[in-house]
């Protein structure tokens, strides 16, 4: 079965309809790296699936938005398990089936196993979890469910992947939230046709 946008409470924006500035920022979404990702992200009748046909409705913002998600999955310097484990954590937190679906696809194809999956689900560390993925996700559970990060799970982390690392894991934990929140507030699905996510 193919898999098709689901807009949720935003209309799906067809190509045919766009302003020039949303199909600038179309033409930016669906392109590689992002667009011939392992997740749907434009349907076979053009249509965009989550957060991003959110985006075509403020395209200048939209275009800044999209912009920061590329350049912190494909520029940043994570490396890609501690990436993958941050983001389907915050999916998870967040209940957003839409990110849950992108990003376990995401991991599952950089060998981040399912049994892992299903810990992050659950809102924990996997077992197998490195240290320096461990001080991640500590640091992650506190920003999120904490709104606060104490001196010990700060230095642990920064042990780990120094002050660099741990602005960009908060960067990328503030990118997700915002897509979560688009998500949230849009009641957007994962795509109809999807299979089901690991959890």
């Amino acid at each position: 079965m193919s898999e098709h946008a689901q807009g949720g409470r935003l209309p799906l924006l067809p190509p045919t309809g766009q302003n020039p500035a949303q199909r600038l920022l179309y033409n930016d979404i669906i392109a590689p790296p992002r667009g011939d990702g392992p997740f749907l992200v434009v349907d076979s009748a053009g249509l965009l699936a989550g957060p991003f046909n959110a985006l075509l409705y403020s395209p200048t913002v939209g275009r800044a938005v999209s912009a920061l998600g590329t350049a912190l999955r494909f520029a940043g310097t994570l490396d890609p398990r501690t990436r993958e484990l941050v983001v389907c954590l915050i999916a998870a937190e967040y209940g957003c089936d839409y990110e849950w679906y992108a990003h376990s696809r995401v991991a599952a194809t950089i060998g981040i196993t399912p049994s892992e999956l299903q810990a992050l689900a659950r809102g924990i560390a996997p077992d197998t979890a490195t240290e320096g993925e461990r001080s991640a996700l500590a640091f992650v559970v506190a920003l999120v469910r904490d709104r606060a990060v104490d001196s010990a799970t700060h230095a642990r982390a920064q042990r780990q992947h120094g002050h660099e690392g741990l602005v960009e894991i908060t960067m990328l934990v503030g990118y997700y939230q915002l897509l979560a929140g688009l998500l949230i507030a849009f009641e957007i699905p994962a795509p109809s046709g999807a299979r089901e996510a690991t959890s």
